[in-house]
């Protein structure tokens, strides 16, 4: 069966999406797995194989072979206790990558997953959504493009979760005594970076020295810097929960398998 051609413009027609967009906005793929199966003839519009570049309306009919369903099955998703002084994703000033824990001996005992480790796995294993070097936590690990748009697509509200210790000045205990009730309420919402309005967070005192965080977006460095701009300063954070997924009992350092009946 011939590819189809593809659409036209049509002038920058706004019913027209590119092919690959859409699979994603569809929950089927990411854009680069959807570019991958379209190169290999496994995506077809309206019944005719579809070529790359080709668009779409929302009326149009897209399928996709049973082998990119098989190959996406064998996808794993893996939950690290990312440890301090390694980086999420690639090496960076002589700092490791997070990924080089991923190996059979860091499996942590408790994992019930029935998947068996391969090196094959590490391929195209990648972080949704990054841990700066001197954080520590959850951080998950995929090579489903559907987890991680989830995770950290343009259009993701999943909750993440952090507990993070903090100073106030010269004050490195019960800080919650004295750190003002509307600087607290400045972190909830009412808080810029870069230019532009962070969405409402839910911010709580854990213990005396130790904030809760629970965010909808993830912009670099983003709970130091709202610190920053309220005079706290921030010697430690942990990410614990990642939408319905918990770092739970995980140890540092070590891995475990997305389960089967995990979603987040």
């Amino acid at each position: 069966m011939r590819a189809a051609p593809s659409a036209p413009d049509a002038g920058g027609d706004p019913g027209l999406t590119r092919l690959n967009k859409r699979m994603a906005e569809m929950g089927l793929c990411s854009r680069r797995e959807a570019d991958d199966w379209i190169d290999k003839g496994w995506v077809q519009v309206n019944g005719q194989v579809a070529g790359m570049g080709v668009k779409v309306s929302a009326n149009d009919r897209i399928t996709v072979d049973r082998q990119a369903h098989g190959q996406q099955s064998q996808q794993v998703t893996i939950l690290l206790h990312k440890p301090m002084g390694y980086v999420s994703g690639q090496a960076e000033d002589g700092h490791e990558p997070a990924v080089v824990l991923v190996q059979a001996r860091n499996r942590w005992d408790g994992d019930r997953s029935p998947h068996r480790f391969n090196p094959g796995q590490l391929r195209g294993l990648a972080p949704a959504g990054r841990l700066d070097i001197d954080s520590v936590g959850l951080l998950v690990l995929t090579q489903d493009g559907r987890v991680a748009r989830q995770l950290i697509g343009e259009d993701s509200t999943l909750e993440k979760e952090y507990l993070v210790r903090v100073h106030y000045g010269t004050v490195a205990t019960d800080v919650q005594a004295v750190f003002p009730r509307e600087q607290l309420a400045r972190l909830r919402h009412g808080l810029s970076l870069d230019g532009k309005a962070l969405k409402p967070a839910q911010v709580d005192w854990q213990n005396p020295e130790q904030l809760r965080f629970v965010l909808q977006e993830g912009k670099k460095r983003q709970i130091r810097r709202m610190c920053e701009q309220v005079g706290l300063k921030v010697v430690g954070l942990k990410r614990i929960r990642m939408g319905r997924v918990q770092l739970g009992q995980l140890p540092p350092g070590q891995w475990r398998y997305l389960g089967p009946d995990e979603r987040f």
